[in-house]
């Protein structure tokens, strides 16, 4: 028996775990917690770590393979060439011992982030620090002078994006 991933439609990965299940597979989705804005607050989501993928375990010779494909949520079975890939049990163990850590943190201490709303729009800094649920401190040059201004969340976004 070996491990291979599944590709999922978009946003369906629990969707596709669950009916696998209920036709009886082994399989595996890996999730993660993060931090994102919702509704204006910053809040602990939890989601796929790989977005769009989960993972089954089949054994090759007595597995039939055509209803994995049907299977609501599945988009199909990742495959090079007409051979489904592979996934080494090492790396899913590995995966599954993973301690549990922090959440991912949407910004970092000393993250560049661009204003796109509010009267600072267009505007880069540097993000500092939290300031409650759904503000943020963040470094900005005004007037060739650094200020710290407070910022709601969901104005901010990554400078890379």
């Amino acid at each position: 028996m070996h491990w291979y991933a599944i590709h999922s439609k978009p946003r369906q990965e629990e969707r596709a775990l669950e009916n696998l299940e209920r036709q009886g597979y082994q399989t595996w989705l890996p999730m993660i917690t993060i931090e994102k804005v919702r509704r204006g607050k910053l809040t602990q989501v939890v989601e796929p770590m790989f977005s769009r993928y989960l993972f089954i375990r089949l054994d090759t010779e007595q597995t039939n393979w055509s209803p994995i494909r049907s299977t609501l949520g599945v988009s199909k079975l990742v495959s090079f060439g007409n051979r489904p890939a592979v996934i080494h049990d090492e790396l899913i163990e590995m995966l599954r011992l993973m301690p549990a850590r922090e959440p991912e943190r949407l910004f970092q201490p000393g993250q560049s982030v661009k204003f796109v709303s509010g009267p600072l729009r267009g505007l880069e800094g540097i993000y500092q620090q939290p300031d409650g649920e759904v503000r943020a401190l963040v470094l900005v040059d005004l007037l060739s002078k650094q200020h710290t201004v407070v910022a709601s969340t969901q104005d901010l976004i990554p400078a890379s994006q």
